[in-house]
């Protein structure tokens, strides 16, 4: 037995399957993409050979460079929105003494949810004649909005529930950062005067800063990815001023056939998000070195 154990083979034997799924199901799909990102293919039809036409042209595209605006507005709202509530709703649910468990469930609830019922829901929301928020509006003698057509309402709705959706699932992991701290040291501030938000800023935010910078990097993967929610909501309308990168070239491709335009934005998408995670990732590193020093 001893033997067979330090037989490098035997480790090989159990790794390639996973190493065979790996390469059927993301090595493949990434080469292939990238030869039909080079052609013009409508899906049907063989592929011709174009070099980096569908690149330039995707350069050229007004219309691509308002959805990468788009998805900077998601990463934008993500940090510098999302981020500050979920720290703040952490910090509030952290303090409660009774139900606790049930407020956790209640802010996670969302994030288990289809995306589909999320859109339709919040679409009746947003509903200009029927909706709650525009019946709440009507109160005070406010104009129905029309929050998911009108071009100054859509992006911030979509951002609005995209948020709803998410932030819960973040909540739960800071909360779990948070209580994880041992009590000695707020019991030790508490006796030294220090205020329920002195600690809540000077001792719990920053020890659980790595657990937030987790969830920075996340916000930012999930705002580049985002797609589902825009597709329920509005289909990337109204006049485009909603479509995000995926929205787009899933309507490039699925909607006008043009299969190798859209594989070449599929590119560029991930090329794109490589970047911005490698950037907060250089950014995260050199903060960590400038505070062990």
């Amino acid at each position: 037995m001893n033997k067979t154990l330090r037989n490098p083979y035997v480790y090989l034997l159990f790794v390639l399957p996973t190493i065979g799924l790996y390469c059927l199901f993301f090595v493949y799909p990434v080469f292939q993409s990238l030869f039909y990102g080079l052609t013009n293919w409508d899906g049907l039809s063989p592929a011709k050979y174009t070099g980096f036409a569908n690149f330039e042209k995707a350069f050229n595209d007004d219309d691509f460079w308002v959805s990468v605006k788009n998805n900077m507005y998601f990463i934008l709202f993500s940090v510098f929105v999302q981020v500050p509530l979920i720290i703040m709703f952490s910090l509030l649910i952290s303090g409660v003494k009774r139900l606790q468990g049930f407020y956790k469930t209640t802010v996670f609830m969302p994030s288990i949810l289809s995306t589909s019922i999320i859109g339709i829901l919040w679409g009746f929301m947003y509903h200009p004649s029927i909706g709650l928020f525009n019946n709440f509006l009507g109160w005070f003698g406010i104009e129905p909005i029309y929050w998911l057509s009108d071009t100054k309402w859509a992006m911030l709705s979509i951002l609005v529930t995209n948020a709803w959706q998410w932030m819960g699932f973040y909540i739960v992991l800071v909360l779990a950062a948070i209580l994880a701290i041992p009590k000695e040291i707020n019991e030790a501030a508490e006796i030294d005067g220090a205020t329920g938000i002195q600690r809540a800023f000077r001792i719990t935010t920053p020890l659980i800063m790595p657990v937030i910078s987790v969830v920075i990097m996340l916000s930012i993967a999930g705002a580049m990815r985002v797609v589902d929610i825009v597709l329920v909501m509005t289909n990337g309308g109204p006049a485009g001023a909603t479509d995000v990168m995926a929205s787009y070239m899933v309507n490039k491709a699925l909607r006008y056939g043009q299969y190798g335009y859209g594989t070449a934005l599929s590119i560029m998408i991930f090329v794109i998000a490589l970047l911005l995670t490698a950037i907060y990732q250089i950014a995260i590193a050199r903060r960590q070195e400038r505070i062990e020093y």
